[in-house]
């Protein structure tokens, strides 16, 4: 995509408080020209980029349901290994939070390029949601929550920044998720201690069937128990997070086992420090972003061709240890992979009169899953401060494009945080089911005392 296409997209894009619904015509070309999530169908002009053909839905020779994801692009030769030395003949394609890793670590740090398989895949009936509700969704008149979508993605032909983080936030992961991960922040030396945790998912809003009556403006439960260390074990996170954020604000509880008593906690949101994190990511960079976006101004700035984390499958294989990943500064280059990719960009300043530590955040997410791929994080001096990056795969059993490894390097400290392990635990469960009884105050309470 040339630089005049860039702009043109920006131009017809950024828009403030427009909420319009699409037209029957755009709707019309979902699963046509444009994927059934709205991504461009076709590829780029000189076939970098290929055309979306369905995504990657069947397991590849090897892979045994409930086993770790076998890499089905194992055989993929690099295309280019951009380091500071060569960077400038990538720069358009490179995100800032990539063009300031290179620099700030030019003796270390390099991009290993792969060819590109546009892989994202949904279930059907995320696809046949998203046609049914393209027309009618729309953005509460705060921009803080969404009127009229259930199951699907709300807004495939996004008009503003705004639309974009929601269908980020509403994107389809899975039904359920079960996952025992965990988490490391390295000193600048390297050594760390492993923080353990076992989460359980119920993605309510995706479920097939289900209705905005039934969903009760709860678009998701989530519980998260710390397992180790032992300073640390015992205590347990559960959320309610909403559709509707004016008509009603995330809800969260703690459980504290020294006290042994659940507590609410209406400070796991926004800029407070995420569980265990040594104050290395907020709560809203889980999940890449999270909550409510009422902090921020967001602004479309288009579409464009930039090299992205994807298909990240080596980061999740058994036969990696977490030491062959967890390096002094950042994660070790030689195994992320990157591919170009179409992504939205989107920028979100802090609103006046609004407090969070980063004052302005520019977001890259996938066209054809909706999934935030990497973030750039500005303090207060709008100095480039944290540098997000989303290790994502298609769990082709499912099929969803969800992130195996979220890293988050700040380059003021010289340290990063790494969520998401699993390559010596167990891969994430895709067939666990909860009840909605299983993420309940008085649930959370009987769980901490077993």
């Amino acid at each position: 995509m040339n630089n005049m296409k860039i702009l043109l997209l920006s131009f017809l894009f950024i828009t403030s408080n427009v909420y319009a619904e699409l037209s029957a015509d755009q709707v019309a070309k979902l699963g046509n020209e444009l994927t059934p999530l709205g991504g461009e169908k076709a590829g780029n002009s000189d076939g970098s980029i290929p055309a979306w053909e369905g995504g990657l839905t069947q397991a590849p020779s090897g892979y045994s349901e409930g086993g770790y994801y076998v890499d089905p692009y194992a055989g993929d030769v690099i295309k280019v290994t951009i380091t500071p030395d060569n960077m400038a003949e990538h720069t358009d394609k490179l995100t800032e939070g990539h063009k300031a890793l290179l620099e700030t670590y030019p003796d270390s740090f390099k991009m290993n390029i792969y060819p590109t398989h546009r892989s994202a895949a949904a279930p059907q009936h995320v696809y046949d949601a998203t046609k049914k509700i393209a027309a009618a969704a729309k953005l509460t008149a705060d921009g803080n929550g969404v009127d009229n979508a259930i199951i699907g993605i709300p807004f495939p032909v996004p008009s503003n920044g705004l639309e974009v983080i929601w269908n980020h936030i509403l994107r389809f992961r899975a039904d359920f998720a079960e996952r025992e991960i965990a988490q490391a922040a390295p000193t600048r030396g390297g050594s760390y201690t492993l923080v353990e945790f076992s989460d359980q998912f119920n993605l309510q809003y995706n479920l097939p069937g289900m209705t905005a009556e039934k969903l009760n403006n709860i678009i998701l439960y989530f519980k998260q128990e710390v397992k180790a260390p032992a300073r640390l074990a015992g205590g347990i996170l559960l959320v309610h997070e909403t559709l509707n954020q004016k008509a009603e604000n995330r809800k969260a509880w703690l459980y504290n086992p020294g006290q042994r008593r659940v507590r609410r906690a209406p400070n796991v949101a926004f800029d407070n420090p995420g569980t265990a994190s040594d104050g290395m990511r907020t709560n809203d960079q889980f999940d890449m972003f999270n909550g409510s976006p009422e902090r921020y101004n967001w602004k479309l700035v288009g579409k464009k061709e930039i090299y992205v984390p994807y298909n990240n499958y080596k980061l999740q294989d058994p036969s990696v240890k977490y030491a062959d990943i967890l390096k002094p500064l950042h994660i070790n280059p030689e195994i992320p992979r990157y591919e170009l990719h179409r992504v939205w960009v989107v920028d979100a300043t802090l609103k006046e009169g609004s407090r969070h530590l980063y004052k302005r955040r520019t977001f890259y997410i996938d066209e054809d899953s909706w999934q935030i791929l990497t973030v750039d994080q500005y303090d207060n001096r709008d100095q480039l401060w944290r540098v997000s990056e989303g290790f994502a795969i298609n769990h082709y059993n499912v099929p969803n494009l969800w992130t195996t490894l979220e890293v988050h390097t700040d380059l003021q400290a010289g340290r990063y945080i790494a969520i998401g392990l699993t390559n010596e635990n167990k891969p994430y469960n895709f067939d666990a089911q909860f009840d909605t009884s299983e993420f309940t105050p008085s649930a959370l309470r009987r769980a901490g005392k077993r």
